[in-house]
């Protein structure tokens, strides 16, 4: 996958933080001089370098996988997932404030905003584990003026060796996709979209009671990462009755029918979920010993 930007053509390079304050997120520039912006493209290079390293990347960023610490993923730009980054990345301007810095327990996230000779945008995120303010009196930072080791009065801040994401005109590249998640509140998120989500499937699957399914998610962050990716997946229209029944069988889904339509047994929501995600599922190697499994990653093999 190319990068929608070309890194050789910078002609502006922006740097800011991201403030949260009782739940709210609020993103804010932040002056910097020339040696600090070369230093922001150097780290923003070294991003897309990692990401053409990774053999098996990129993938599509799915909310029910359990993806690795340091994996290169990719996102639309215009789905719903990646609305938190969109916003950022298209923002027309940001609010300055050269203060921001201040009280660096607030900084959740830094980043930088790139343009290049086409006008295109690019915007690298990092979460900020590392970045946070080193205040002097604690750590006791030194640095040698005039072959003198001084002590640092001031705060200082450090930058990472890489950016968590990068954002350009067409999707998020994801590198660390718990960075990810932290700084677009996915989990919040999808537990906010549970209810568009099972109204969607709804409408595929007529003939499944699904109310008992909607109050499980809302309280469990997995089934309402299952039921986003079940969404996105976009092929519940095609999934039959008798055979939905026969999987959740043999799978130990344990669902009755009543009116022509399926209910799920108490306590069996999730394995429903696991199901229509494709994780449950049955070997048969040994005679009349059937293996039941529940897949931890779910990829497709292409035939």
């Amino acid at each position: 996958m190319n990068l929608d930007f070309d890194l050789a053509s910078v002609t502006v390079t922006e740097f800011g933080v991201g403030r949260e304050n009782g739940g709210d997120q609020s993103f804010v520039a932040v002056p910097v001089g020339a040696d600090v912006q070369a230093a922001l493209r150097e780290i923003i290079q070294a991003t897309w370098d990692a990401m053409q390293k990774d053999e098996d990347g990129p993938a599509k960023y799915e909310p029910s996988e359990k993806h690795g610490s340091k994996e290169y993923l990719y996102l639309p730009i215009a789905d719903d997932l990646a609305a938190s980054m969109r916003d950022l990345h298209q923002a027309a301007s940001l609010a300055i404030d050269a203060s921001s810095l201040s009280n660096p327990a607030g900084v959740f996230c830094y980043f930088a905003r790139l343009k290049d000779k086409k006008e295109r945008r690019l915007t690298a995120l990092r979460r900020a584990s590392q970045f946070k303010g080193v205040l002097q009196s604690k750590n006791r930072l030194v640095r040698m003026l005039d072959d003198t080791l001084m002590i640092i009065g001031d705060t200082v801040f450090k930058l990472d060796n890489d950016f968590d994401l990068l954002v350009d005109g067409k999707h998020v590249h994801i590198l660390r996709p718990s960075g990810f998640e932290f700084a677009g509140k996915l989990q919040q998120a999808i537990l906010d979209a549970v209810p568009e989500n099972i109204k969607a499937l709804g409408k595929d699957l007529k003939f499944v009671e699904l109310t008992s399914v909607a109050e499980y998610a809302r309280k469990h962050p997995r089934a309402a990462r299952y039921l986003a990716s079940i969404r996105a997946q976009a092929e519940t229209k095609s999934i039959d009755k008798a055979l939905l029944k026969k999987l959740c069988k043999q799978t130990g889904v344990n669902v009755t029918e009543s009116k022509g339509r399926v209910n799920i047994t108490a306590g069996h929501e999730m394995g429903l979920l696991e199901v229509l995600d494709r994780r449950r599922y049955e070997v048969s190697l040994v005679k009349e010993k059937p293996e039941r499994y529940r897949a931890g990653s779910r990829r497709k093999i292409d035939e």
